[in-house]
């Protein structure tokens, strides 16, 4: 168990755990405060994400940075990842094997910043945390398991092919800022 955000870095950075690190040029831990009280989990990193090694710096990122600063949060006061640490080729889903492999990582950050809300974003977030399958039906939703308080919404990228979803994001990170409140 790491102690600390950059012990979990070095870890990230050096995983060679699955076949992913032989396609990667960065791996891509977390990143934010290490007191945030939102935790943001996505899918995994994209081609932006994979060239700088930072999450969310793409389009979608772009669209997550929106709808905080919104909000009325800023990227520096919550902790965003991803399921899967390194870019799957071609942007394909992680498959179960890889969000397994990289599972720790995840509870280790989680272990270290005790976010008061998780939140997940997109359909392999939701799947691989909590068992969920449809997000268009649960999105918008408060969900506690094993302790933990879960919201549910839909990941940024979404937003980029359908234009309607930007008030549905921007709705969902105000409500879920409101709970914090």
């Amino acid at each position: 168990m790491a102690e600390n955000l950059e012990s979990i870095k070095s870890q990230v950075i050096s995983c060679t755990k699955c076949e992913l690190c032989k396609s990667r040029k960065n791996a891509v831990p977390g990143k934010g405060s290490k007191n945030a009280k939102i935790f943001f989990i996505g899918e995994a990193p994209g081609r932006s994400e994979d060239k700088i090694g930072e999450p969310f710096v793409g389009a979608a990122g772009k669209k997550l940075t929106e709808a905080l600063e919104e909000a009325g949060l800023s990227r520096d006061s919550v902790y965003i990842t991803n399921v899967v640490k390194c870019r799957p080729p071609n942007n394909r889903v992680p498959t179960k094997k890889e969000q397994e492999t990289c599972q720790g990582y995840l509870e280790q950050e989680l272990a270290i910043v005790k976010p008061e809300i998780i939140c997940v974003m997109g359909n392999t977030a939701y799947n691989s945390l909590l068992d969920g399958k449809d997000i268009t039906k649960n999105r918008g939703k408060f969900l506690e398991k094993d302790g933990r308080l879960y919201f549910i919404t839909i990941h940024p990228a979404a937003t980029i092919y359908n234009q309607e979803l930007v008030s549905v994001l921007k709705q969902d990170i105000k409500k879920l800022h409101d709970k914090l409140k």
